[in-house]
């Protein structure tokens, strides 16, 4: 079986387990990701392989990180996630790519990003959850963070941080690759986290 066959699988299960652990009804958790129930049908049924968008759509809705909903190995205390547990979520033809490192659950959804952008590329997201923290640093390259129409510059070596309830977008306006890190923090279910919010990367995270 191919990785993306076991992540099919993974998420198949994992989606249909975290529904009746909540009690969704397939009508129910539709409306609360906004994603078709015919979606959800085929997702659960391991016929579809989901964009990162309606993926994450989906862990938003049922209050889990995309780790959880991969089904990542839960550890006690210290987990350790070898690279080729790392999940590619997103990438261009031109050799951008976003890979989701490590995630956990203890105080709300905390997710451990690697980005790669290239020259002219850009990843737009709509707002998440209220209280949701980004936090950044650009190891190579000049990125463009744009957070509630402000464009910010962010040289390699320097770091960022923001409240991510805006519409925010990562580009590389430059002529060489960005690479950088970035950690989001999601408040726990139920905290400022309105019914029928969604946290989705057009084309990125």
């Amino acid at each position: 079986m191919s990785d993306l066959d076991q992540l099919t699988q993974s998420l198949a299960r994992n989606l249909k387990r975290r529904r009746g652990e909540r009690g969704f009804t397939l009508d129910a958790l539709a409306a609360r990701a906004g994603v078709s129930r015919g979606m959800i049908i085929q997702i659960e049924q391991a016929r579809t392989n989901p964009s990162v968008g309606t993926t994450v759509k989906l862990a938003d809705a049922l209050g889990i990180s995309i780790t959880t909903l991969l089904d990542y190995e839960q550890g006690p205390q210290v987990r350790i996630v070898p690279p080729d547990q790392a999940v590619r979520m997103w990438g261009t033809d031109a050799g951008s790519r976003t890979v989701l490192l490590v995630g956990n659950e203890t105080r709300g959804p905390m997710e451990m990003w690697s980005w790669r952008l290239m020259p002219g590329d850009g990843s737009t997201s709509d707002p998440h959850p209220p209280g949701t923290v980004e936090l950044l640093h650009v190891t190579a390259g000049q990125l463009t963070l744009v957070a509630d129409g402000v464009a910010h510059s962010v040289p390699a070596g320097t770091s960022a941080t923001f409240e991510a309830n805006v519409p925010h977008v990562y580009r590389n306006e430059g002529t060489e690759t960005v690479e950088m890190m970035m950690a989001v923090c999601v408040p726990p279910v139920g905290v400022q986290r309105p019914q029928g919010y969604r946290r989705e990367p057009a084309d990125g995270c």
